[in-house]
């Protein structure tokens, strides 16, 4: 069990969920107002993508990461960043009888690309995800991360002084996660984030669940989240585990059946189901203190 917790609240992601809530932000300043907005409700980390404005899909255009950043620094109120560098792995083949060419959304990037936001911005945290795999809506996209382009990310996000949260969806890429340690690459504490509950990844059911946490490295620092309806549940299961949380509009559109949930109505309830727990809640000062970042910008 663990009593001291913090909250991230990844605020957007890149999926399509536009559509499907007009609670979604798309525009830079709904972004980072909806990480203010999680910040004042007592969420510690900004987990954070950007969109782009005119058809809501995710991007990865630097000065759209420019402008957010800047808005929440500027904010009166302290979060940490944590910015995504996971755009720049889609692979969409051309489908099940010529998977060549490749279909015109695909959008691979080298390590360096990948990063460019994060070397110009340097946030606290930015996440690497530590594998490949199929994704979610089935068809053909696989979420490409192969070894040789995370160990080229982990090594220049290590020399940029931020700290890589590495993004787990099955078991099988810890093997990865454990390489990545073993090789100097990452700095103490590692930071993991057990990602449950995506198709074709690793299900959200305690006994997966805690089979990942059973392999984690000594030390670690982690935290475990699901997706949809079981994100809320999720909450209580990663602090029993010994882990952190996150919530937010990414992973989960609904505070319950038929209403549709801000960034800021998921984290106050994260607080709530936690503070019902006994557990306290972590601010980012203590946060920075726990994980020894950086602080930029």
């Amino acid at each position: 069990m663990n009593f001291d917790v913090f909250i991230t609240c990844a605020v957007t992601g890149a999926g399509d969920t536009v559509g499907r809530s007009d609670r979604v932000p798309v525009t830079p300043a709904q972004i980072a107002d909806a990480a203010v907005e999680a910040a004042r409700a007592g969420a510690a980390v900004a987990h954070i993508h950007v969109r782009d404005p005119e058809t809501g899909r995710g991007s990865r255009d630097v000065a759209l990461y420019r402008e957010v950043v800047e808005r929440v620094r500027g904010a009166d109120v302290d979060v940490v960043l944590n910015l995504t560098a996971g755009m720049g792995g889609d692979l969409v083949l051309g489908g099940a009888e010529a998977p060549l060419p490749l279909d015109a959304s695909t959008d691979l990037a080298g390590a360096a690309e990948r990063l460019a936001h994060v070397e110009e911005l340097r946030p606290e945290i930015c996440t690497l995800d530590c594998g490949s795999m199929n994704f979610a809506a089935g068809g053909d996209y696989v979420m490409l991360n192969t070894p040789t382009v995370l160990r080229a990310m982990a090594a220049h996000v290590q020399r940029l002084g931020v700290r890589p949260e590495l993004e787990v969806f099955d078991t099988g890429h810890l093997v990865l996660v454990k390489e990545l340690i073993r090789d100097g690459l990452i700095d103490d504490p590692p930071l993991v984030q057990l990602c449950t509950g995506i198709p074709y990844g690793a299900p959200d059911d305690p006994t997966t669940l805690m089979a990942m946490v059973a392999q984690l490295p000594p030390g670690t620092v982690f935290s475990a989240f699901s997706i949809g309806r079981m994100q809320l549940p999720f909450v209580a299961m990663a602090a029993l585990a010994g882990g952190n949380v996150r919530v937010g509009l990414e992973d989960n559109l609904y505070l319950s059946r038929g209403v549709k949930a801000s960034n800021g109505a998921l984290v106050e309830r994260a607080v709530t189901l936690l503070e019902a727990m006994n557990v306290r809640v972590l601010g980012p000062d203590e946060v920075r203190s726990r994980l020894g970042l950086r602080r930029h910008g």
